[in-house]
């Protein structure tokens, strides 16, 4: 991981399209500002976390669901 100082106003580019700045440090947050292509998606970590679970909880294995569908004619 590459950290960096930065100040208020102050920016980092990456990859040449992709400019991060911080527009605002507090006591206890600090905001950015990204200018990125539309292309780019850009999302917060936690969001991507949470989508990724939410998959996860999502996502029935085949050998899963052929056991619930053998269980439920059964009580039939």
């Amino acid at each position: 991981m590459l950290v960096v100082t930065r100040k208020p106003d102050e920016s980092l580019i990456i990859s040449d399209d992709i400019e991060i700045t911080v527009l605002e440090v507090t006591k206890d947050k600090v905001k950015i500002g990204v200018k990125a292509p539309k292309e780019v998606k850009v999302i917060r970590s936690e969001l991507k976390h949470a989508r990724q679970t939410n998959e996860q909880s999502a996502h029935i294995s085949e050998n899963a669901l052929a056991q619930l569908l053998k269980s439920h004619k059964q009580e039939e």
